[in-house]
């Protein structure tokens, strides 16, 4: 019987039930970051601006959106939620779709400031036509890279480049950006169960 409860625990625990991988909610407007980012090449940064200062990276507010669609799809049917949003001041109600259980901490900032990639957390988002979790986000995920960070390390200026692919020396890199750096990743339980 407890063999049982241990494979049913692993079982459920570790599927996307739980983890929520594949979670790609249907959003108030329908969105594609594959046309915005990969093919129009708008930056990370210019929708979710406080990614570099703040532990939430933000959701784009109407007026990020109607800095282009204000003169750009203007008669699209597919924007009138955009549109009603600018009239009436009230904000898209966007769905959430990479969520923290309340329980734990993390901040944006922190990563993306020694070099955490976008791309680490959130997977090719430039390739999705629905954004959709394309990782766990669970503790043992996320401890993972704490116990081992070098892999996960980019240069700065990298952290929002979706297509980055580290180089042969890497591991010098990331070993460089460690001691420099000071990076030390938390693996005692209050650094996130706060």
């Amino acid at each position: 019987m407890l063999l049982l409860a241990v494979i049913f625990g692993f079982w459920y625990w570790g599927s996307p039930k739980f983890t929520q991988v594949g979670y790609a909610p249907v959003q108030p407007i329908d969105y594609s970051h594959r046309l915005h980012v990969s093919e129009l090449g708008i930056d990370c940064q210019f929708c979710h601006t406080s990614v570099w200062e703040s532990a939430r990276a933000g959701i784009p507010s109407t007026e990020t959106c109607m800095t282009c669609h204000v003169q750009i799809a203007t008669d699209s049917e597919k924007l009138q939620p955009l549109r009603d949003s600018w009239d009436t001041g009230n904000p898209v109600e966007w769905v959430h779709i990479h969520k923290l259980a309340g329980f734990a901490y993390f901040n944006h900032s922190a990563h993306v400031n020694v070099g955490v990639g976008c791309a680490t957390c959130h997977g090719r988002v430039d390739r999705m036509e629905v954004v959709m979790q394309a990782e766990p986000l669970s503790m043992g995920w996320c401890l993972d890279c704490h116990n081992n960070p070098a892999p996960y390390l980019r240069p700065v200026e990298e952290v929002t480049n979706m297509a980055w692919e580290p180089e042969e020396n890497h591991f010098e890199f990331a070993q460089m950006v460690i001691s420099k750096k000071n990076i030390a990743p938390p693996i005692y339980c209050n650094a996130c169960h706060r």
